[in-house]
């Protein structure tokens, strides 16, 4: 128990600095295919990973070890190899990353010119600083979003193998087919990124996605004879879960303000999002099976939701933007001075 804890607490971080450092590089309008390719490779990876623990399972007594003892030396080794290399090979924020020339640090400064508000200082990290960002409702309500799509996409995990498995597929048989969902989820959530960049949009990007999960949820909910028809729907879910995720985060995250204020936004949206792994975890109970109706009852409970504060968030968007276009307006020479700027994304 306490080496799970602490394999957790390790894995934890990394995830989160990831998007943060992803988001100090690129422009708004550049950011979304870069977050979705960082998202849903850890997807893919998780989906290839049943079956190369399924391979690694037939090492069982292997040098008097247990299978399950190989699959944490093998992965735990291949871990630390890539971690150690990133410690080399991953750059720091631009303005700390030594192996830039000036003219390539001044062309990524000149690039980010617009991209950052003047008026949002880069203080350190205090309590209070903390308590001051989580008082804005827009960061709230990100957190709020990913906490609704983590329940389906923790339940898709979930549930998936086990409707697989009930096509009477052998175990591995189950795994393979299990694959192709987070392979066609790749590739629709880099398309969906690749539009958004081009269309400086977000809010209709990241709402459809959590529709067409939804179309899928309903399907599985109401379909439990057409073995077709129910493989079809995990794809729709799949494709629409983890293809809206990265749009939040990159959402909410990109309009954050700062290294502090974008740093604990990233951190309180993960981390309070990922707690809804809880609730996934308790949604498919082995007395509902095989319909699992609680539990997809309850998927389709938080992509409504997820749906909700998409719009509720690009509704506060909008209206700050008004606000603030209608203050800048009203300045002395009725143009843009350097306080108007930065412009969130909607």
């Amino acid at each position: 128990m306490v080496a799970a804890e602490l394999n957790s607490i390790a894995s934890a971080d990394p995830f989160k600095l990831g998007f943060y450092l992803i988001s100090m590089w690129y422009k708004r309008t550049e950011a979304q295919k870069r977050f979705a390719l960082f998202f849903t490779s850890t997807q893919l990876a998780g989906a290839f990973g049943g079956l190369l623990a399924t391979a690694i399972g037939k090492m069982n007594s292997k040098r008097g070890y247990h299978a399950w003892r190989w699959i944490f030396i093998l992965e735990g080794i291949l871990t630390c190899v890539i971690a150690l290399a990133a410690y080399f090979v991953v750059p720091d924020f631009p303005e700390h990353s030594a192996w830039l020339s000036e003219d390539e640090l001044a062309l990524i400064e000149a690039r980010q010119a617009t991209e950052r508000d003047t008026t949002a200082s880069d203080t350190l990290t205090t309590f209070p600083s903390i308590l001051l960002v989580l008082k804005d409702p827009k960061v709230l309500l990100g957190g709020l979003m990913y906490f609704a799509l983590i329940v389906p996409a923790y339940g898709f995990a979930y549930f998936a193998p086990t409707v697989i498995q009930t096509y009477h597929y052998t175990p591995v048989e189950t795994q393979l087919h299990s694959v192709p969902p987070y392979v066609a989820a790749f590739f629709f959530a880099l398309l969906v990124a690749t539009l958004s960049d081009a269309a400086a949009h977000r809010f209709l990007f990241a709402l459809l996605p959590t529709l067409l999960a939804l179309a899928g949820t309903a399907t599985l909910f109401s379909v439990h004879h057409d073995t077709h028809t129910e493989y079809a729907a995990l794809f729709l879910v799949a494709m629409g879960t983890y293809t809206a995720m990265p749009m939040v985060i990159c959402w909410v995250a990109m309009n954050l303000r700062g290294h502090m204020q974008r740093s604990v936004g990233i951190a309180w949206m993960i981390g309070f999002g990922n707690c809804g792994g809880i609730v996934a975890t308790f949604a498919f109970l082995s007395r509902d099976a095989p319909e699992y109706r609680t539990g997809y009852a309850v998927l389709l409970g938080f992509l409504s939701l997820a749906a909700v504060t998409q719009a509720g968030y690009a509704g506060l968007v909008w209206a700050g933007e008004r606000q603030r276009w209608s203050s800048v307006e009203k300045t002395r020479d009725g143009g843009r001075d350097d306080k108007s700027r930065w412009t969130a994304l909607l």
